[in-house]
Parts: structure tokens; C-alpha cells; sequence
């Protein structure tokens, strides 16, 4: 969400696809809407006025998931990517710090890879 308010490009196409796409949605947990707020602030207010995002609830299953967990954004995040029966497969984590969900029971789509203001590199570009 911080990287989608520094104009991340790859992350802004995907906001648009949950806008434009009427089977598409993107998940926010709560905790990450707050954590992204606390460290870019409005974060929160732009993020809640886009059409195709919901704010994940912190439910009380949710809550114990945040409890035991170290960072309570990541912690929701990954409660809410977790499979359930609407979901058998799960939800993709979209991150731009893949790295940091190395080792967790959940799929994850790198938005990092690219230049220094988000834009996709050209595979052209890169060295063999």
C-alpha cells in the first residue's frame, strides 16, 4: 500500500484491473492498512476510497492469527491469504519485500521487480 502511494506502477495496473474487472477484488488486511498509514500517513484514506478493495475485518480467528504473530500486518496478511473453503487455492500476497515471506504457507507476486519508480524492466535490458 506505501509503495502503491509512491506511484508503483506495476501496483497501480492492479488496482486498476480490481476497478475495471468485476471478478476481480483486492483484499486489505486491516492491520496492514494501519501499519501502511503509520508509516506513509493517508495512506489509509486513499486506500479505502478505491472501488475494487475491501478491508479485510480483524475477526476474532483473525485476532488470535495476530496475536501469536511478531508483526501484526504481516501476521493478517497472511491469516487472509490462508485458504478457507470460499477459497480452496487461498489469496495471493502482493508485495514489493518478497523476500520477507520466504517460508510462509502462502503465494506471493513480486511487484518489486522493477526500476526505482516501479516500472516493469525490460527483460532487454537485463544482462545474461
Amino acid at each position: 500500500m506505501v509503495a502503491a502511494g509512491r506511484g508503483n506502477v506495476l501496483i497501480s495496473r492492479l488496482i486498476h484491473r480490481a476497478h475495471a474487472e468485476s471478478d476481480w477484488f483486492l483484499g486489505v488486511a486491516t492491520c496492514a492498512l494501519v501499519e501502511a498509514d503509520r508509516t506513509r500517513p493517508g495512506t489509509a484514506d486513499r486506500i479505502t476510497a478505491l472501488p475494487g478493495l475491501v478491508v479485510l475485518p480483524l475477526d476474532p480467528a483473525a485476532a488470535l492469527a495476530v496475536a501469536r504473530g511478531r508483526d501484526w500486518a504481516d501476521a493478517h496478511t497472511e491469516w487472509a491469504a490462508l485458504p478457507v473453503p470460499e477459497r480452496p487455492d487461498g489469496a495471493v500476497v502482493v508485495t514489493v519485500r518478497p523476500e520477507g515471506w520466504r517460508g510462509r504457507p502462502v503465494r506471493v507476486l513480486d511487484l518489486g521487480s522493477g526500476d526505482a519508480d516501479g516500472h516493469p524492466v525490460d527483460p532487454g535490458d537485463r544482462p545474461f
